[in-house]
């Protein structure tokens, strides 16, 4: 029996062997997963991180494919994706506690029919909950942190909640336990004007929509703000807006989105990634610090972008 066949009798959720990736991610590029493996509850996660340790299998867990560029070879072992509804709801106004899996526009609504404010820079990031505070994904107007009390998180061990405060947030990042997964999360925002609330969403989509590839596939930013500067800025003072390798391309909207004009590979999009990276540190001296994830088989030096 392979180790595909031992983690699919344990599991009772959907398994499925060799399956593309690339639908599953925003950027819209990548290959296959050896095995991705949807769980039916909490319990049934537990179980299958176990096997993926007795097996010495290793594993991942892809949320909403948001800043993540999955190799064109694909990803050895197992893919975790997390289902629509995955554990349950728990509403306690002000308080919230939502799936994981979840996509952000879950709690701006259920934030609406409450009659709570505070989750509006939301409305700009995608993603699902979980992959939202695994990144403290935020705006200039506010970041995960400033709304989580507390996240449930699955290990080995089973499942629990922890105060946000030991996910040590930082621009841009948090701390997971290591084989930790994030499947719930609570929230706390506050009573408000929930109209001034929903009119401010709609003149920031609008705003964006105006000024960023948003009907494209994209991960969204590539690069992280460096101090008093903007990645944008940076990588279109250094000639890359509109630049182009295979059917990649540096936005000609906005110089900090890739996007992938129909034919993009993941190669492609990696190589835009390291030549930004490489003509920002000439020309300017500044190392920028990707947003993206790399997942599945790469070359030795691929990190290094």
């Amino acid at each position: 029996m392979t180790w595909q066949d031992e983690i699919a009798r344990c599991a009772r959720g959907e398994v499925r062997r060799d399956e593309p990736l690339s639908a599953r991610t925003a950027i819209r590029v990548g290959g296959a997963a050896d095995l991705l493996v949807r769980p039916s509850d909490p319990d049934d996660l537990v179980l299958i991180l176990r096997a993926c340790r007795d097996l010495g299998v290793p594993w991942f867990v892809l949320g909403g494919g948001t800043n993540l560029l999955v190799s064109d070879r694909g990803v050895r072992g197992v893919v975790l994706k997390l289902p629509t509804g995955f554990g349950a709801e728990v509403i306690e106004a002000p308080r919230l506690v939502l799936s994981a899996s979840a996509p952000a526009s879950r709690l701006i609504a259920r934030a609406q029919q409450l009659g709570l404010v505070g989750c509006e820079f939301l409305v700009a990031v995608p993603g699902t909950l979980g992959g939202n505070v695994t990144m403290n994904a935020g705006t200039r107007t506010g970041e995960m942190k400033d709304l989580v009390r507390e996240v449930e998180l699955a290990t080995v061990d089973g499942a629990g909640f922890v105060n946000a405060e030991a996910l040590a947030f930082s621009y841009r990042s948090a701390r997971l336990p290591p084989g930790a997964v994030v499947t719930r999360v609570l929230f706390e925002l506050h009573e408000g004007d929930v109209a001034k609330s929903a009119a401010a969403m709609r003149a920031d989509l609008e705003r964006r929509r105006a000024t960023q590839p948003l009907g494209q596939p994209t991960f969204g930013s590539a690069f992280r703000n460096p101090p008093n500067d903007y990645a944008g800025r940076l990588i279109e003072a250094a000639g890359l807006k509109g630049y182009r390798v295979g059917g990649a391309m540096w936005s000609d909207l906005h110089a900090n989105f890739v996007v992938n004009l129909g034919s993009a590979s993941a190669s492609d999009v990696l190589a835009l990634l390291s030549i930004a990276r490489a003509r920002v540190s000439e020309q300017f001296g500044i190392s920028l610090e990707p947003e993206v994830r790399l997942a599945g088989e790469w070359a030795d030096d691929a990190g290094l972008f």
